[in-house]
């Protein structure tokens, strides 16, 4: 895993099966971006099967046949999408496809599983909906920040114990470093990606609505600008937006592309996490100045101060849950209210922004 470039953000962890080799085929459409390599990870790790991939690019497929031996190439998407044998498709093609892709996925009989953002538009995620309702299957998120980082695991475990009492307010910091010459023409393109509280945004509305055990939110401002960029006078470098849940709790959250190149990792993710009875924050990839190592929590309560050090201690149980859930008809690692619902609220505050000029 690339520390250095968080499009190659692809987490490995102890294999934790939850069914039999064989039992879960899945296979791979769309490899534009390099968190397929993630998802991929989780889904092996508990249990599934990869048994081909399609891309229209052949560079990407070779990578990725090197990275996944046991995957065979497929001639075209519809050779995926006609083998029954294939139970899901996951995909990381670029987000403005996301969307209609999964529709035909579901259409042919298979659950989806998409790498963030999902979605570009509200249609997109109406026509989603509607298609799960249809059909009964899953469309799954892959909203990494949360699920595939051991220390935002164990936040919401902590959570889920009663440690901090009642969440009441929550902090999200998602910088990300650009690399800029590296990467493709529809990174720049809003159009192509949604923006950056769509794109980037996405993890945190989607922690923020689970920490703080929320069904829905509301979007009372949002911004964003193009501070550095101005070669590409589309793109946005910056945003940030303040959201009230349900039950009260609030949330601010900031994203960017600015990390700087002194740091020893692609971006200072950062939680803080507010409760009634103590607090929590959470340092995802590094503790700057004292530990290139990530996973670092912080909890502070009625029973004092401590700091947990969580790589290899926690795992990623979303993936085996998913699994499960595919083969079972539940809804466990994720309802799919939830997943669109976040998905909703990075479109809305992504609209209604005021952009910074």
């Amino acid at each position: 895993m690339d520390r250095n470039d968080g499009m190659n953000y692809a987490p490995k962890g102890e294999v934790r099966k939850v069914v039999e080799n064989g039992e879960f085929p899945f296979a791979v459409i769309g490899l534009d971006h390099g968190h397929i390599y993630g998802m991929c990870n989780g889904l092996i790790e508990a249990g599934g099967t990869l048994v081909a991939v399609y891309d229209p690019d052949s560079e990407k497929v070779q990578k990725f046949i090197e990275a996944y031996p046991e995957g065979t190439v497929a001639s075209s998407e519809e050779e995926i999408l006609q083998n029954p044998k294939i139970k899901l498709v996951a995909s990381a093609n670029i987000p403005v496809h996301r969307g209609p892709l999964g529709l035909r996925v579901l259409n042919a009989g298979k659950h989806y599983f998409v790498d963030k953002p999902a979605f570009t538009t509200m249609e997109q995620i109406e026509q989603a909906k509607q298609k799960v309702e249809e059909t009964g299957l899953n469309w799954g998120i892959y909203y990494s920040e949360r699920l595939h980082v051991e220390s935002a695991v164990f936040a919401g475990q902590l959570i889920e114990e009663g440690t901090i009492g009642r969440v009441i307010q929550v902090i999200g910091t998602g910088p990300h470093r650009a690399n800029a010459d590296n990467r493709p023409d529809w990174f720049f393109d809003p159009e192509q990606y949604g923006g950056i509280l769509t794109d980037i945004g996405s993890h945190q509305i989607e922690q923020f609505l689970h920490y703080a055990g929320a069904k829905s939110a509301k979007v009372l401002h949002s911004k964003v600008a193009n501070y550095n960029y101005k070669q590409y006078p589309d793109f946005q470098d910056y945003g940030d937006a303040t959201l009230v849940a349900d039950n009260g709790a609030t949330f601010y959250f900031r994203v960017d592309w600015f990390t700087p190149d002194g740091l020893g990792t692609w971006g200072d993710g950062r939680v803080l996490i507010l409760g009634t009875e103590g607090y929590i924050e959470v340092r995802k990839y590094i503790d700057i100045a004292r530990s290139n190592d990530g996973n670092h929590l912080y909890l502070v309560n009625s029973e004092g101060e401590k700091h947990f050090e969580l790589t290899g201690k926690v795992g990623f149980p979303f993936f085996g849950d998913f699994i499960l859930d595919c083969l079972n008809g539940t809804e466990n690692a994720m309802t799919q209210e939830h997943a669109f619902t976040a998905a909703a609220l990075c479109v809305e505050a992504q609209e209604q922004a005021f952009r910074v000029e």
